[in-house]
């Protein structure tokens, strides 16, 4: 007789099987690239059988946006992070979880990984469509709360950026993203947080809101 308690063992070991895949494939592409890392080294490095991958998983995109899913990237975990109610002046938080971004990817292993496969491992063939997407969707919501909060925190404090919203959210984003991606290149060669706390430091005086 099929049990509830056999049941839950089931989807138990369902769970466990699928956790064991995205830990492969988060390893695998980050010693192979995503390119050169096939749903068949992801299974033998796993332990599982091609067929539990494709059980989980549509094909190798799918794989890869769940391994993404798994571990937040620090700059969506950080503008999550900073949204506040309309009365509030965001600046404060918005400069807290950039910075608390950096501090992310240099402490924590698995963020770190997953980082430098999102930005260093892959390429955006056809059969990767899906993951541009999400990347280009992820990055037009952080833009578009950047601009938020850079355009509320003026107007609270009676300021007018110096430069179109929009493009100063450009900057800014760009700023804390590729500091953590010459970090990645060589993490010796610069100490993340402090380097990036002055530079978030230095764009938002220039921009009148320190």
């Amino acid at each position: 007789m099929y049990t509830a308690g056999m049941a839950r063992r089931t989807k138990e070991d369902a769970l466990a099987t699928r956790s064991c895949l995205l830990d492969a494939a988060e390893r695998l592409f980050q010693q192979q690239g995503v390119s050169g890392t096939s749903l068949q080294d992801i299974a033998a490095a796993a332990g599982a059988s091609r067929g539990a991958v494709y059980w989980h998983f549509k094909d190798k995109a799918d794989l890869f946006n769940a391994m993404m899913e798994r571990v937040t990237l620090p700059m969506e975990n950080a503008l999550a992070q900073a949204r506040s109610g309309a009365l509030s002046d965001p600046l404060p938080q918005l400069r807290a979880a950039l910075v608390a971004a950096l501090r992310r990817t240099a402490t924590d292993p698995q963020t770190r990984r997953v980082f430098e496969v999102a930005t260093q491992k892959v390429e955006y063939v056809d059969a990767m469509g899906k993951v541009r997407e999400r990347h280009l969707a992820v990055r037009q919501q952080a833009l578009l709360q950047i601009r938020q909060a850079l355009q509320r925190s003026a107007r609270l404090r009676g300021l007018r950026l110096p430069m179109p919203a929009q493009a100063a959210a450009r900057g800014l984003h760009a700023l804390v993203d590729g500091l953590i991606q010459n970090w990645l290149l060589d993490p010796q060669s610069f100490q993340l947080e402090g380097a990036g706390r002055q530079a978030i430091d230095a764009y938002l005086a220039g921009l009148g809101l320190a």
